[in-house]
């Protein structure tokens, strides 16, 4: 099974064979121990560290199919190096720029995000409410934001029906999480606090991950419904991101805040802003993985999936909605 790799360190990557050989670099310059990782094992790797690699080590990767991701290091994602994109179709091309095009179709295709993602974060809520928390009032207020989904007629609407029902959301984590830490605002560029900090890094991974599970399918990443192309490159991994942020990016964050299998020690604090230092990215990585590799038995297939191929079913959905083959269902989450 294909894994993901995530470099945090600074370094050098070559070709070795079939192998792909990283030399961690420090500071200094001084060369630590290379480590050998065989090809046929990787699916993508993740890049938080400066990363030295010639025009070869991209050939090589682009055959074998594995996309690079990089991040600067305020960890803001900044782009990929994908292979060629194999499994484009002139078809799916051409009914996903017209479901985008046309205002209707649009529509009905970013509701279906915006009431996917309110459904998820109600799911969480719920789940803490059943643990004694005092969650009802952001809990109604959300459904009653959820009720305007299907009246909005416009994507900027839209979006601001999102943005209260998200708002709300994340008003409530505060009662969510045991430890010292205040979630205040949501604040991105830069996080202003811990909570924020998480979100920030769990978001980005969530991102990537539907951006590289898009690319496995006939969609493009470019053309969006709910989020407008060009607001970033991938606006579509975007939409997607929505709807599974809840479920892995903020109960991971509930985890790891009310397990202290994250502290305070693992952030650095520069004037307004926090970031993860080394040891919280690690943690953080290391528990997304489990996640996405978790699995669980579809409530449709009857069989099990893991989180990580559910975004890619995901995909799958989307693209029998847009040939007008079956009508397009978020995943919702039943536990």
């Amino acid at each position: 099974m294909k894994k993901t790799y995530y470099l945090f360190n600074p370094g050098r990557i070559s070709r070795k064979d079939n192998t792909l050989k990283f030399v961690p670099v420090d500071e200094n310059g001084t060369e630590g121990t290379a480590k050998y990782i065989p090809v046929e094992g990787v699916s993508d790797l993740f890049c938080f560290g400066s990363l030295d690699a010639n025009s070869a080590l991209y050939n090589f990767l682009g055959k074998a199919g594995i996309a690079v991701h990089f991040f600067d290091y305020y960890e803001h994602y900044t782009g990929s190096f994908s292979p060629k994109e194999y499994l484009l179709a002139g078809k799916m091309q051409i009914e996903q720029t017209k479901h985008h095009i046309d205002k209707k179709k649009r529509m009905v295709v970013a509701r279906k995000f915006v009431s996917g993602a309110a459904f998820n974060m109600t799911k969480n809520l719920r789940y803490y409410i059943n643990r004694d928390k005092d969650l009802s009032l952001p809990l109604q207020d959300i459904e009653r934001y959820a009720l305007l989904i299907d009246g909005a007629v416009a994507v900027d609407e839209l979006m601001g029906i999102e943005g209260n029902i998200r708002q709300t959301y994340y008003s409530a984590f505060d009662e969510i999480i045991q430890q010292d830490f205040m979630m205040e605002n949501r604040s991105k560029r830069p996080p202003k606090n811990e909570i924020n900090a998480l979100i920030s890094f769990g978001n980005m991974l969530c991102y990537t991950l539907c951006l590289s599970q898009l690319y496995h399918t006939q969609l493009n990443p470019t053309i969006s419904f709910l989020h407008e192309p060009g607001y970033r490159r991938y606006s579509l991994a975007l939409d997607l991101a929505e709807i599974f942020k809840p479920l892995l990016v903020d109960r991971i964050i509930f985890r790891v805040l009310n397990k202290k299998e994250i502290q305070a020690k693992d952030f650095d604090h520069h004037l307004n802003s926090f970031l993860l230092k080394e040891s919280g990215r690690k943690t953080f990585v290391r528990i997304w993985e489990e996640r996405i590799n978790e699995t669980f038995k579809h409530p449709v297939l009857k069989r099990n999936v893991s989180y990580k191929h559910l975004v890619k079913l995901e995909c799958y959905k989307l693209s029998k909605h847009l040939l007008g083959m079956e009508e397009y269902k978020p995943f919702k989450a039943r536990w």
